[in-house]
């Protein structure tokens, strides 16, 4: 199989992460739950974890990286966190459900700061607008899930910043192939899924805490057993029940790749894949591709449509040649209405650093055989 689905869920792992997982099913415990030695190499496995993540996205103490179930997880308590009901916050035009569920559960005002596709000015300056002073939180999504649209988060940031408003990042995907710093973002908050661009496994995520946390569940955590209220220090306030310790010690390990690799390298090569990808499509009578003119605007993501022919059709023939793309909506609506694809959807190829040119040329043949039939 051709898997080009990366955007959801990156199949092709490091080989150290399933040997990490593997080892940990058997050896390692509960970490914070006894003093035997499963427990204590459970408790290490996630502190190193929390150590090089650390490293990789300049958070100083190890204890400000809490361990979630994905990003969606960690977006929910970064909101819940900072945002009530009726409060004023802005998002760009490009966000996941993930983001704009939470908000509407809550009853936030959500203000929009609509900008063009690919242009990374129209983006800005609509922030600009609307960083009132009554705005009580700023979340934005560093890289779109549908069109690999790069966002310029650290301008955003640094206007954040300037007027005392918390921004709230979401990384999903950008953790792992663009750098990240939290002290240079100076955010109150950093999302991010595991099994992504990080090629840990799914049912891990991170949140980055730089401001105070509300917890979303509430249980044991090992550690103050005899109070009702929960610690009120990181990461035991926000991880109640037993720790996901296979998944942590996958995750360790892919975060090691990257960091080994690094973001740079791995970012080039995405960015090459899908680059080749849309210049081979543009030239297939009837496809459109969602494409930036400058290259440093979009990520290893892209969209394309085929005139006269449905985008779930599309996938579904693909799938059937064993290339595994995503079509549809892709869990963010908000986005396609930016873009004017929310009635039609789009397919979506996503590379990672393990997808090569000769994958990206079969997927070509394969688009111009459906156009031909």
């Amino acid at each position: 199989m051709i898997y080009l689905d990366c955007a959801a869920t990156t199949l092709q792992k490091p080989p150290a992460v399933a040997r990490a997982v593997c080892s940990a099913i058997h050896h390692a415990a509960s970490p914070g739950r006894g003093g035997h030695r499963p427990a204590m190499l459970g408790a290490e496995l996630a502190f190193r974890c929390r150590q090089e993540a650390g490293a990789l996205f300049q958070v100083d103490d190890p204890e400000q990286v809490v361990f979630t179930f994905n990003a969606t997880h960690a977006l929910n308590i970064a909101i819940r966190s900072l945002v009530g009901p009726g409060d004023p916050v802005v998002i760009s035009g490009w966000e996941h459900n993930a983001v704009t569920r939470p908000l509407h559960a809550i009853g936030a005002e959500i203000r929009i700061a609509q900008g063009t596709l690919f242009d990374q000015a129209s983006v800005l300056e609509a922030f600009a607008r609307q960083l009132t002073p009554d705005v009580k939180a700023v979340i934005c999504n560093h890289v779109s899930n549908v069109f690999g649209f790069i966002l310029p988060v650290e301008a955003i940031a640094k206007l954040c910043q300037e007027q005392n408003i918390p921004f709230i990042l979401d990384a999903s995907q950008s953790a792992g192939c663009i750098p990240i710093g939290m002290k240079q973002l100076h955010a109150a908050f950093i999302a991010m899924p595991g099994h992504k661009g990080l090629y840990g496994p799914q049912g891990t995520g991170l949140l980055l805490c730089g401001t105070d946390t509300v917890p979303l569940l509430y249980g044991g955590t090992g550690s103050l057993s005899a109070r009702q209220d929960m610690p009120d220090f990181l990461p035991d306030r926000l991880e109640a029940g037993t720790h996901n310790v296979p998944g942590i010690a996958g995750l360790l390990e892919g975060i090691r790749y990257v960091r080994t690799r690094g973001t740079g390298a791995i970012l080039a090569r995405e960015r090459a894949l899908a680059a080749a990808a849309g210049r081979y499509m543009s030239h297939i009578p009837g496809v459109t591709v969602y494409q930036a003119v400058r290259p440093e605007a979009q990520a290893g993501v892209l969209s394309f449509t085929m005139e006269g022919i449905d985008c779930e059709m599309i996938g579904e023939a693909l799938g059937k040649q064993g290339i595994a793309v995503r079509s549809g909506l892709h869990c963010a609506p908000l986005a396609h209405r930016s873009a004017g694809t929310l009635e039609c959807g789009t397919v979506r190829v996503s590379f990672s650093d393990f997808n090569t040119h000769s994958e990206t040329e079969r997927l070509v043949q394969a688009i111009k055989q459906l156009r031909i039939r």
